[in-house]
This record gives C-alpha cells, structure tokens and sequence, in this order.
C-alpha cells in the first residue's frame, strides 16, 4: 500500500561501494550485529524468551523485545544484501524463541507474561507494550522482505489483531494509545508490506486520539489506582502535570501541535508516523501540523550537528534556543528518529532541506553513536567533554546500538527516492543502483563519489531508450557555487529548484551527470539567542562538523579545547590524516596560557609562587596551529577533552 507519489529501493538493488560508507558498513555487518548478538544472549534478553524466570532471580526488563526486534531488523537487512547462513540461522533461532513466547491469544511482552502476570494493558503510558509491539512489527517486515518467510510476520499480525480489539469500542483500552510512540509509524509499514488499510486506519486512531479530552493516560491511572511503571523514575508528575503530558507529546491533539517538546525519540516517532500518514491518506492538517513542527526543531531546537534532546532530565527538547553544550544529551535514537522523519519529510514534499537535515544528523550525531570498530557506543552525543564521556559496549536500556544499526544497514532507503517518471538521489552515495521507475522502467545509476572527503560526484544513467526520465540530485544548502555538468556541458544555474538540481531528458547510453560541491572548510556561528553560544564559533567542511579534541592519555600533541581561541581573519587549512584516515581542519587559533609559574600579579609574582585567583593583567596566550577532527571521530583514541564550539577572536 502507497499513494503512489514515492518509493524507497529494495535493499537488493542498491550495492554501496565506496570509500567513506561501504566500509562502515561492513564493520556494522561483521562486528556490530554479531556482538549485539553476544549482548542479547549473555546480558539474559533470549532466555527470557524461554520462559524459564522465576522470582527473585534478576527481572527482564519491561523493553527487552524491543532490543531482540532491533537486532533481528538490522540482521535481516544485512541478509537481504550479503547472504550468511549463520547470521540467518541466529535470527531464525530468535524468531522461533518470539513465536514460543506468544500467548494463545497472542499478547507477546514477557515482563508482563512472567513477571507480572495480570497487569498487561494496564500501563500504556509507561510499560512500552505498544512500542515493543512496534518494533516487532517492523522487525518482522524486514524479516519478510529479507528471506520471503513469513514466520515473524505471522506473530506480529496476531498481536496486532488482539491489540485492535483491546483499543476498539468496548476493549480493555477503548481510545487508548502507546505512551512511547512507535507503533503508529510500523503499523503503516505493516499496511504497506500487506495491503491491509485495516492496520493503516488502526494507526490513524491512535494518532488521531492522542491528546484528546479527556485524557486516556489520566484514566488508565484512576483505574489502575497507582502513578504506573514510571512512578519512582518521575515522583513529580502528580504534580507537573502538564510537563509531563508533553513528556510524551499527549497535551493536546496532534493537528492542533506547533512545539516540539517532551521526550525527543518519542516525538521523532510520532512526526514520522504523522508524515507516513499524510502522505497515505492526503491528510493535509497532518501535514501543516508535520512543517510547523519541523520549523520548532531545526530553527530553535536542533544543535548544530543535528543532535536533539537537550534537557537530560527528560531526554527531550528545552525551551527555544537553549541549547546547552557540556549537558548537552543528544540520545543517538532521537537522531536516528530525526534522520527517518527528515527522510519522510522530503518524500512528502519534494524538497531539498529535508534531506539536508537527514544527512546533517546522519553523518555527525548517528555516526558519532558507535565507535571505529563498531562495538562501543554513546547513547547521548555531548557537544563538550572534559573527558568523562566514554563510549560503552552495552546499556541496561540498549536501544540506541541496535538503532543504529538497523538504520545504516538500510542505508539505500535515504539515498534514493523513486517517484512516477523520477529518480532523486538525496545522498551522495558511491555505488549503483537498479530502480523500477513508474512510467519509464528500470533505471540504472552508477555513481562514483569522493563525498564526504571530496565534492565530485559522477552519475552514469542507464534508462530505457526514448524514455522521458527526471533525475534530481540534492545539492546541499552549504555548497554555496556548487557546478553541474552533463556530458561535459555545463548545466545552468536555475536548474537547482526546491533544492535539486532538475535534468529532465531523453536519457542516451553514456550519459555522465557530473557535479562539483566546494567544501573549503567554513566558520558558523549561532543565532545570539542561543546564549551557549555567544562568543563562540565552531568550523564545518561539506556535512561534516568539527571538534577540538585532546586525549586525556597524551597520545597527541593538542591543546586543551576550552583554552582554544580560533582567529578570525585567517584562513582554516585542511589535510589528510593517514593516522586517522579522515581529512582533518588545521585550525589558526591562540591557546590560553594556564602555567601558573609564568603569569605576574600587577607585575609582582605571587607571594607563594602561585598565580592568584583573580588578576588585573590578561593571560598569556600562544599562537599555534590545532588540529581538528569530525565530531564523529571523537573519543576513538580514549577519553578526551573535546569542544565543538571554539572561542571566537573577533577583529578589531
């Protein structure tokens, strides 16, 4: 099921190879998923599944299925582009535990199954049935599309069914819906991989009751006669009641929505499936609803690698322009969620900033979740450390790792878009691909890219002979002089709309679209508002933002990133880094002096050696030359002090 306006690639028909994507990919195939796996077996998620718990023995946590679906997702999109029969007997062994641990009448969460029995559906606000269901659904989609089976699919549609009758008129939750969002965005999935409008209409209730007077969750709680799972987490919300309403985006209903607010992962899951649904139905209100909220997170709330969520005591957004940079939290989900929305978004209407959102997010605070070799991660992404921010190879709540995961595994879905007569490719991927374009046939595109290094991107096309065919490429709104070339033509300035280049032709044998982004490196500062900020600047080259970085063990020569002073006036050099294998900006700054032996008190040295706290004379300063990395890089070589934002030496 689909409106017929756009379309992802199958995942079998796109191979990634280049230089910057191919290789992580790999890394994701061969060490990520096999060590999530490893994760989910020893940390007890597969026995749970069994069934063998028994009091007093450690509890499964109230998400765990969530984190078992994660993992089959991205393991299934690995299998749908690399067979490996021992990946897919594990999944297959995971899929046979789910189906085992499903009741009769198919409910399928084993907190509630073993741990407490008789409280299911009691909690929609706190126990994350409804989003474990979720991802489960969107596990089993993948699952199907990978191997043709139906096994999983078969699990999740009977509990879909008993979830449909327990939220339908005279159920156990009459006009409930899920206090996480997730759901709603695999039930359109669901609708699309089976051509059944009945789970496409279940979504569009739930997201139409949220909000809505009265309030479910208030209900629920009266009639449960306790403050729910969450009580001990959040002993306020008795009292804040309208904070925590929009903790998880239920203050008011979702047409009627203009702040992003609340729970950052929560609310990227809910715009998306608010973006699924308007594009499915024509829902023109959930579409405003859609752009208004856009507009709240990217111009007020989003940090400048496309982090989200800066208020840690909610994991969400604060309030316009607060964005703070040492407590910033920026959870790896809620920028995997941003990526998908913005993926949506640009699917929805055809413009290009979406997709220079999705890629922001994508290249800096997704990419920064997991380490070089794949197998640590960071579930939130600072814009500052002094050195206490590691990466880990697991968490109690696990769900950004296999996030992650499942999302550059399905990597193709955000580099291309197939509509009626039209093609776009939204990311500068190296590789090819075979796409079943509406009203032309199979298109074939062979690129060959340096991105994010290098600016050239080739396209090869291949189409039917005589066949019309649109091809858009995005040009990014930083590449400011970007050139385009068609067969050694240069293609005109006014050919870039809504942010795509437009090439609308009769397509030949040979046809080469060449496009040239500059990517000097560039200073950015922000909006003054943003009162973190003031007197600062930070440095970004094509996608990629850049930080200041100092291992604390002294392996390199750098200096402590808060004592960075970057020049105004000179030029910001780059290079490449054969140690690190990246192109790193060689920064023009001064460093502030803190040696305390060398600094004078009104011109007289202190009387016990040391400098004074407070002096009448400026400390020194040196000029040097600092090194500068992607902020997705930071901490590969241990903990580190790191700053994105540099203090900024104004001319004078």
């Amino acid at each position: 099921m689909n409106n017929g306006l756009s379309t992802v690639p199958a995942l079998a028909d796109v191979r990634i190879d280049d230089a910057f994507w191919a290789p992580r990919r790999e890394v994701v195939r061969t060490h990520t998923i096999p060590q999530q796996e490893r994760e989910l077996r020893t940390g007890g998620h597969l026995d749970a599944l069994r069934g063998t718990w028994r009091p007093g023995e450690p509890e499964p946590h109230v998400f765990w299925e969530s984190d078992v679906a994660k993992w089959i997702e991205a393991a299934s999109y690995s299998l749908t582009q690399v067979p490996d029969p021992e990946l897919d007997a594990a999944v297959e062994e995971v899929v046979a535990l789910l189906a085992g641990a499903q009741e009769p009448d198919g409910y399928l969460n084993v907190y509630f199954s073993q741990v407490r029995p008789g409280r299911r559906f009691t909690d929609l606000r706190d126990a994350h049935e409804l989003y474990c269901l979720g991802h489960l659904v969107e596990a089993a989609v993948a699952h199907h599309e990978a191997t043709g089976r139906t096994s999983l699919l078969d699990v999740v549609r009977r509990y879909v069914d008993l979830v449909e009758r327990e939220l339908g008129p005279g159920g156990s939750c009459d006009g409930g819906y899920d206090g996480h969002e997730e759901i709603e965005l695999a039930l359109v999935r669901l609708a699309r991989a089976t051509g059944e409008a009945r789970y496409l209409d279940l979504a569009r209730r739930m997201v139409d009751a949220r909000g809505r007077e009265p309030f479910y969750f208030d209900a629920e709680t009266e009639r449960r006669g306790d403050e729910g799972y969450f009580a001990s987490y959040f002993p306020d919300r008795p009292r804040q009641v309208q904070r925590f309403r929009e903790y998880n985006q239920s203050h008011a209903p979702v047409r009627e929505q203009s702040d992003a607010v609340g729970h950052a992962v929560r609310a990227m899951y809910l715009y998306c499936a608010m973006a699924d649904l308007a594009a499915e139905t024509g829902d023109d209100g959930l579409r405003a609803a859609c752009e208004r909220l856009w507009t709240s997170v990217t111009e007020r709330k989003m940090y400048l690698t496309g982090g989200i969520g800066a208020d840690p005591s909610i994991e969400g957004f604060a309030g316009d322009h607060e964005l703070p940079n040492e407590s910033s939290y920026n959870e790896t989900c809620a920028s995997v969620g941003l990526v998908m929305w913005a993926q949506r978004m640009g699917a929805l209407t055809g413009e290009g900033r979406y997709g220079d959102v999705m890629e922001l997010a994508l290249y800096n605070t997704v990419l920064a979740g997991a380490s070089a070799d794949g197998t640590h991660y960071f579930y939130g992404n600072p814009m500052a450390s002094d050195g206490g921010h590691e990466r880990e190879p697991w968490f109690g709540c696990a769900c950004c790792p296999p996030n992650l995961a499942r999302l550059l595994m399905s990597l193709p879905w955000y580099a291309y878009l197939v509509r009626p007569g039209q093609v776009d490719v939204t990311l500068a991927v190296g590789g090819s691909a075979r796409l079943d374009v509406p009203g032309v046939g199979e298109v074939r595109l062979d690129v060959a890219t340096g991105y994010p290094w290098t600016g050239d991107v080739a396209i090869d096309v291949t189409a039917p002979p005589g066949a019309d065919l649109v091809l858009r490429v995005r040009i990014p709104g930083w590449a400011d002089g970007a050139r385009a070339e068609l067969n050694g033509e240069d293609l005109p300035d006014d050919a870039v709309v809504d942010g795509f280049l437009w090439v609308e032709r009769a397509w030949r044998a040979g046809d080469r679209l060449s496009i040239e982004l500059p990517m000097p490196a560039r200073r950015v500062w922000a909006d003054p508002r943003v009162r973190a900020d003031l007197g600062r600047v930070a440095v970004a080259r094509g996608p990629l933002v850049y930080c200041v970085e100092r291992p604390l063990d002294g392996s390199a020569d750098a200096p402590d990133p808060a004592a960075v002073v970057l020049a105004r006036d000179e030029p910001i050099g780059t290079s490449w880094s054969d140690e690190l294998g990246l192109v790193v900006a060689d920064l023009p700054v001064r460093t502030i002096d803190d040696d305390a032996a060398t600094v004078e008190a009104d011109g007289a040295a202190a009387p016990d050696g040391a400098a004074p706290l407070h002096r009448r004379t400026p400390p020194r300063t040196t000029r040097r030359t600092a090194e500068a990395i992607p902020y997705f890089a930071w901490a590969n070589r241990g903990p580190s002090a790191m700053r994105v934002w540099l203090l900024d030496s104004a001319p004078a």
